[in-house]
């Protein structure tokens, strides 16, 4: 299971580097050099592109990115108390930031592994950033709400699911994003 989860996860950081990087831009200029008389200086053939997808793989399609709405207020500190709880390896302080059904997945994962610490299990998997990741956008429904990372093993803006739990934003270890790439 270890393996599967591993590898899973390079697969999907694979594939949204892979969509992030891109390719060269097609020529969408429809000005043709004309020999008239007039000097004016050609127009270079890669000057104008209007095409916005251009810059993807064939085949491929992007959502494009949303303009920065707020800086999340509320779920950055949860987010850096995440990948600080990652990168010392607290355990405690881990499950803090997650939801209980987080933190069930995780151990089941876990145990499946033969590991023996959350904090320690986890940071195998999780790409801890040397610097800060990047928080913004949080929206809230109810007694859920979204917000965008960027950094890490995220080098697009991902959208990540939160939830309150006993008061708390937390945590569900679930992205949009990366569910529609690995289809889970």
């Amino acid at each position: 299971m270890r393996n599967f989860y591993l590898g899973s996860l390079i697969f999907t950081s694979s594939a949204l580097f892979f969509a992030a990087c891109g390719g060269p831009a097609t020529n969408s200029n429809t000005n043709a050099n004309s020999n008239t008389s007039t000097n004016k200086a050609p127009v270079a053939s890669n000057a104008v592109n209007s095409n916005g997808a251009a810059n993807l793989p064939a085949g491929t399609t992007a959502k494009p990115v949303g303009e920065k709405i707020n800086d999340a207020p509320t779920l950055a500190p949860v987010v850096h108390a995440y990948y600080d709880a990652l990168k010392t390896k607290n355990t405690a302080a881990l499950k803090e930031t997650m939801t209980a059904d987080f933190i069930k997945r995780s151990e089941e994962h876990m145990r499946e592994d033969g590991a023996k610490d959350l904090a320690a299990y986890m940071a195998e998997f999780d790409t801890i950033p040397e610097k800060p990741v990047e928080v913004r956008n949080e929206r809230f429904d109810g007694d859920k709400a979204s917000v965008e990372i960027l950094g890490g093993a995220y080098p697009v803006w991902t959208p990540f699911v939160m939830a309150k739990e006993n008061g708390k934003w937390k945590f569900t270890g679930e992205s949009p994003d990366l569910k529609a790439v690995t289809g889970k």
